[in-house]
């Protein structure tokens, strides 16, 4: 027993292939440290490219986190510059509104209290005013169916006499033949007169004496007067003025006196003074 462990430990010593020194050998005579050293060396390559992977994608992460925040403040910038513009169109209306609202207030103050000041105005003269009346017509100085114009009365006849005859009638009534001076009584007198065809009206106007010398019924010489162009014409012993106003609407009156014959038979202008009526 004891020679077989000898052999066998001179077979173990003698064995020239069992070279200890090569990893082939050392791993197989040590079989569990040989495991735990491969399983070391396979599972550090793993761990490595985790790492790597990972970090890249923390650095992809980041970039496209911040490559976003960038897009939206560039797409923020225009609504908000607009935001911004729109904020402050809409602060300077309020003020203009607010200053234009206070303008109102203060022109309303000044208008309510003209009012009150008005209003006691009225209170005033309505407590110290006698009651308004009409005013009492004025009586005219003339007699009825007579105008007045500047202190004298003028009646226009609706019948028709000589000229003599109508003197004659206005020296019954207190006056004469009209005696005209001045455009002014001459323009009132022919508003007088109605119009018609051919509506003529004896005056105090003659030439009956001398020829071409015209005076009043008072005695007194005319001078100037109003007649039509190409009057006093003496067409037949024409010695007595009349005055006409026609449908012609082109007449006017300081052009409208005319000779005749001083028996026709024509309406007639009465005139007297107001001290006389």
């Amino acid at each position: 027993m004891y020679a077989n462990r000898e052999g066998m430990h001179n077979n173990l010593i003698d064995e020239p292939d069992n070279d200890y020194s090569s990893p082939e050998v050392r791993y197989s005579v040590l079989p569990n440290a040989a495991g735990k050293r491969g399983k070391q060396f396979c599972q550090e390559p793993f761990k490595v490219a985790t790492a790597c992977l990972t970090s890249f994608c923390l650095i992809l992460l980041m970039i496209l986190v911040v490559t976003s925040n960038k897009g939206r403040s560039s797409d923020q910038d225009s609504p908000s510059s607009a935001s911004e513009t729109h904020m402050q169109t809409g602060c300077a209306n309020v003020t203009a509104l607010t200053e234009e609202l206070l303008t109102v207030k203060k022109e309303k103050r000044e208008l309510e209290r003209e009012r009150s000041q008005l209003k006691d105005k009225i209170t005033e003269l309505e407590a110290t005013t006698a009651p308004c009346t009409s005013p009492a017509p004025t009586k005219s100085p003339c007699p009825e169916d007579w105008k007045h114009f500047n202190g004298s009365c003028y009646f226009i006849s609706v019948t028709s006499r000589s000229w003599s005859d109508s003197q004659k009638y206005c020296k019954r009534n207190g006056g004469h033949l009209a005696i005209i001076h001045t455009p002014e009584e001459q323009t009132f007198i022919w508003n007088l007169l109605p119009r018609g065809y051919w509506n003529a009206y004896w005056f105090g106007i003659s030439d009956e004496k001398v020829e071409d010398d015209w005076y009043w019924v008072d005695g007194t010489k005319l001078v100037g007067g109003f007649w039509e162009d190409g009057e006093p014409n003496n067409h037949i012993n024409e010695d007595c003025g009349y005055m006409i106003k026609t449908d012609v609407l082109t007449r006017v009156a300081t052009k409208s006196w005319y000779d005749a014959p001083c028996y026709m038979s024509l309406p007639w202008i009465c005139e007297k003074t107001t001290e006389s009526t």
